[in-house]
């Protein structure tokens, strides 16, 4: 019972320290957010014009890139981290950068994260659009840029879906972040480095408060989706 009385003052305490605005706690949640977007942002219209490329082009050795990609979506984030902090490391190749426990280094392992979601969230939908599109659009005159920009407009329900599941995935990871962030006040400690100090630390009240900002993030971030696809069902079904 003690136990249980003690983590039902921990959520309480979690609640006070959220509604408080414990600035803290929330200095951590608006760094999480900006590396996340950052990352986000630097990664999307590289990746988006590679999933696009890939899509449309055929090239010797597509199917090993394909595999490749694939085989990316499922490497653990510490894996990604070890190779960044290798590359970034006194003695790696990117070392003189200096960018190791920065977050330069956090913005980077994110973006290399969110990159092949994208691209195979965009390829996927590119070669899965009505071919006569692209071929109507090329009769009517349009330039290959043009053709791209209208395949993405006719995907973009899967795009919004490809930017939304990576930025739900680099914000809750920690991996990646513990390794070339080193989970450093105010510079590097995301919202899930956090979680993970202050749980071997005991301190389960900002723990708590924090994993809660992040399950309304997921919560917002999948309503913000089934919105898009609602909006995109009304205007299909509209004559």
């Amino acid at each position: 019972m003690s136990g249980d009385s003690g983590l039902f003052d921990a959520f309480l305490k979690a609640l006070q320290l959220l509604l408080q605005g414990d600035a803290n706690l929330w200095n951590i949640v608006a760094l999480s957010m900006r590396t996340s977007v950052l990352a986000l942002s630097i990664a999307s219209p590289f990746a988006i014009a590679s999933g696009y490329w890939m899509a449309v082009n055929s090239f010797r050795g597509r199917r090993f890139f394909v595999w490749l990609l694939q085989t990316s979506l499922a490497f653990p984030t510490v894996l990604i981290g070890l190779l960044l902090y290798m590359l970034l490391s006194r003695h790696g190749a990117l070392g003189q950068w200096h960018w190791l426990f920065t977050s330069k280094a956090l913005v980077a392992g994110q973006a290399l994260m969110a990159f092949p979601i994208i691209v195979a969230f965009v390829m996927s939908a590119v070669q899965s659009s009505d071919p006569r599109l692209a071929e109507t659009a090329v009769c009517l005159g349009a330039s290959p840029n043009q053709v791209m920009w209208r395949l993405l407009i006719e995907c973009r329900f899967a795009v919004v879906a490809a930017l939304i599941h990576a930025f739900g995935r680099v914000i809750s990871e920690v991996g990646c972040a513990m390794m070339v962030g080193g989970n450093i006040a105010g510079t590097t400690r995301t919202m899930t480095t956090a979680i993970a100090l202050e749980t071997s630390k005991g301190e389960f009240a900002q723990g708590i408060a924090l994993g809660l900002v992040l399950l309304c993030s997921a919560l917002l971030m999948n309503a913000a989706l089934l919105l898009v696809q609602g909006d995109l069902g009304k205007a299909g079904s509209a004559p």
